[in-house]
């Protein structure tokens, strides 16, 4: 059986990573993966701590290949390691061993990286500032063409981020 094309969905938090990866799947008739640090903040009651960032991207890469096994021709993948190590950078200033080696597996078909351009919305404990959103999203940016990871900005409306991904995944 052929594996599906995994497709990362980047972004920083409020910027609507999950209502994209949901449409995409919809849209090909397949599965996506949610980002797994909401569950988790959602069960514990709590931020996570620096101990708890590699089993986060763990966990996340866990059930995207769980997730695998039951996608048609494409997989959505609501966040990667690669945001987890980010965040580990930003909190702490420092990413372990065992993280950055997951950080370092973006083998993605194809990388959209959601904008910042919606309104900011409060979502308890998971979500910081707007201020904090706009550098975290300069951040992605930065990171992914240090290290020539190809990506697609995708902007506006869902309709319009629909279009704009489509288009990337399957140009005409």
């Amino acid at each position: 059986m052929n594996q599906p094309l995994r497709i990362a969905i980047l972004g920083a938090e409020s910027s609507g990573k999950s209502t994209l990866a949901a449409a995409l799947a919809s849209h090909y008739e397949t599965v996506w993966v949610p980002e797994y640090l909401r569950e988790f903040v959602d069960t514990r009651g709590r931020v996570p701590e620096e101990s708890d960032q590699y089993p986060i991207a763990r966990t996340q890469m866990t059930r995207e290949d769980e997730a695998a096994a039951k996608a048609s021709r494409f997989l959505f993948c609501d966040t990667t390691p690669l945001m987890t190590a980010l965040y580990s950078r930003w909190y702490w200033g420092r990413v372990d061993a065992q993280l950055a080696l997951l950080e370092r597996r973006h083998d993605y078909a194809f990388t959209l990286v959601t904008a910042p351009d919606s309104p900011w919305e409060a979502d308890g404990l998971q979500r910081e500032s707007e201020e904090v959103r706009q550098t975290i999203h300069e951040q992605v940016l930065q990171m992914l063409v240090e290290r020539d990871i190809p990506y697609l900005l995708v902007t506006g409306s869902l309709p319009q981020r629909m279009l704009q991904a489509v288009r990337y995944i399957n140009p005409v």
